[in-house]
């Protein structure tokens, strides 16, 4: 898919949720041969021509300034995730190739692997744009073990959800796990777009899985920054866990990922026991 399409499908998609009610226009009654608001609604609140807006509807988001991005952004109501990727749709939309493409990060820092080694009661792992697991602490390798363990490197969390039949199973709440993942990749790519490890991926994902496929045409996207996750690990059963991301700002693109579990529940002993199983996984070798 082309950003021209990408652009056009993103703001058609948003504009088609939107009813006239909730944009604070007069309801005259009558069926309306559209869902959401019309084109020249949005251009009226907005305040652009209806020329104008067509024109960046249809994907052409060359010399728009901050302020009507951020007045479609309102009209529109996106949310932070939403606006953001507004912006960065426009930023590759100004920009020359040559200055587009960005090296895609493989590795992590030595002073980042002592800082994870060094958060001994909280599985931690440092994470991309893409979803690759790039580094892990003692207790991220044992939660994540099926994610890393098969050959590709670095193991990757979209790839497992979609692709590998254990899946499912790993990631009990799979539908909103799918959901999630396919809207951090939708993020990323409005971000990196010509970041071909990333294209590849969504590519070979978009191929193989319906689900993958039919979730990347809705053009959601969404910030991941704490929440609650259920794993089912081979080992010690059922987990909820809380989790925290902090962007790294030192290495843009990467995240570092941690999880904790409340304290008295039984996956705050699931979790104690799986730092058991893998401490002693670790002696026996």
């Amino acid at each position: 898919m082309t950003l021209q399409q990408d652009i056009r499908e993103f703001l058609t998609s948003r504009r088609a949720r939107i009813t006239p009610q909730r944009a604070g226009l007069p309801a005259y009654g009558g069926r309306r041969r559209v869902p959401g608001l019309r084109r020249e609604e949005v251009a009226l609140l907005a305040g652009v021509s209806v020329d104008y807006y067509n024109r960046l509807e249809r994907g052409n988001l060359q010399g728009v300034s901050e302020p009507v991005l951020d007045a479609i952004a309102r009209v529109l109501y996106l949310d932070e995730a939403e606006h953001a990727h507004l912006h960065d749709l426009a930023r590759t939309a100004n920009t020359t190739p040559a200055r587009r493409r960005r090296p895609a990060v493989r590795e992590v820092r030595p002073a980042l692997q002592r800082l994870l080694d060094a958060m001994t009661e909280a599985p931690a792992a440092i994470v991309n744009g893409r979803m690759d697991i790039l580094a892990v602490n003692h207790l991220g390798r044992a939660l994540y073990a099926e994610v890393l363990d098969h050959r590709e490197q670095p193991g990757n969390l979209a790839h497992f959800g979609f692709l590998n039949p254990r899946g499912p199973a790993f990631f009990p709440d799979w539908d909103r796990t799918a959901d999630d993942a396919v809207a951090t990749l939708r993020s990323t790519a409005g971000a990196n777009p010509y970041d071909r490890d990333l294209s590849n991926l969504i590519g070979e994902l978009s191929t193989r899985s319906d689900a993958f496929r039919t979730r990347w045409a809705a053009h959601n996207v969404r910030l991941h920054r704490t929440g609650d996750k259920r794993f089912h690990h081979g080992v010690v059963g059922d987990l909820t866990l809380s989790y925290e991301t902090m962007d790294l700002g030192a290495d843009p693109g990467l995240v570092l990922l941690a999880y904790t579990a409340e304290p008295g529940t039984a996956s705050h002993d699931a979790l104690r026991l799986l730092a058991m199983a893998a401490t002693a996984g670790s002696s026996s070798r």
